[in-house]
């Protein structure tokens, strides 16, 4: 029975992170939902006010992320949640934490660039394939294994559980960090930006590359001089070729 609620609450929060997740891509995209990132209504703070709530926000968001994911952190929060759904206890958190960004963020509706006609619809389109990187590159390194499920999945069959081996499927041959990417495409490729946007873009641009530096650390450790060799031959984040 404690089995069969692991998998359960596994998947309940894999359902929560994926609604939050395409909710995501509306607030980026100002697509469908009722509070875009790009909202044209009056903001109702003083600038100085509403650039520190946002800010403090995407703090809130980063130091979640990058706190949670840290091996000595899982060390201790795994003597409170059992193993097999650590993880998806992590994308519940993240997945809160991004529900509250979406409830407060404060709006700067000053525009800096407004794309019309065709070219918005290019710029929307190319929001949409850095997403579509995005979720490809789940997939590539076992989408369930990295949202929660399948570690849930393992302790209810009683299998072994399993680590995730180090591979450079597709992506991963041309860039270190093709998710991380496909997010700044997503972020940057607005056919309208305005200072919100703009804010949101350049705070998670910050993270991003905050968080590349400590999951790259990590994975040092754990791979070593195989993880080392790759970092030499393979772009950190813009796919080009490297010598």
């Amino acid at each position: 029975m404690k089995k069969a609620l692991f998998l359960l609450y596994s998947l309940v929060c894999y359902l929560i992170f994926f609604i939050t997740f395409l909710y995501l891509i509306g607030f980026v995209d100002n697509l469908s939902v009722p509070r875009p990132l790009d909202l044209p209504e009056q903001a109702s703070l003083p600038p100085s006010f509403a650039v520190l709530i946002d800010l403090l926000l995407i703090a809130l968001f980063g130091v979640q992320h990058s706190v949670m994911a840290r091996q000595g952190f899982k060390e201790i929060w795994t003597r409170l949640i059992p193993a097999p759904i650590e993880r998806s206890t992590y994308v519940l958190f993240a997945s809160v934490v991004l529900i509250v960004l979406f409830l407060f963020w404060q709006p700067l509706p000053a525009t800096i660039w407004s794309i019309t006609g065709p070219a918005a619809d290019i710029v929307l389109s190319i929001s949409f394939l850095g997403w579509g990187i995005v979720l490809v590159s789940t997939f590539l390194i076992n989408h369930f294994h990295l949202f929660g499920l399948y570690q849930a999945y393992e302790h209810f069959t009683n299998k072994r559980r399993s680590e995730l081996r180090f591979r450079t499927p597709l992506f991963y041959k041309l860039v270190r960090h093709p998710l991380y990417f496909g997010f700044l495409v997503a972020f940057w490729a607005a056919p309208l930006m305005t200072v919100s946007h703009l804010l949101f873009s350049i705070s998670m641009t910050v993270y991003i590359f905050i968080g590349i530096w400590h999951e790259e650390r990590d994975l040092s450790n754990l791979y070593g001089a195989r993880y080392e060799q790759y970092k030499r031959a393979t772009s950190k984040i813009i796919p080009f070729p490297r010598s």
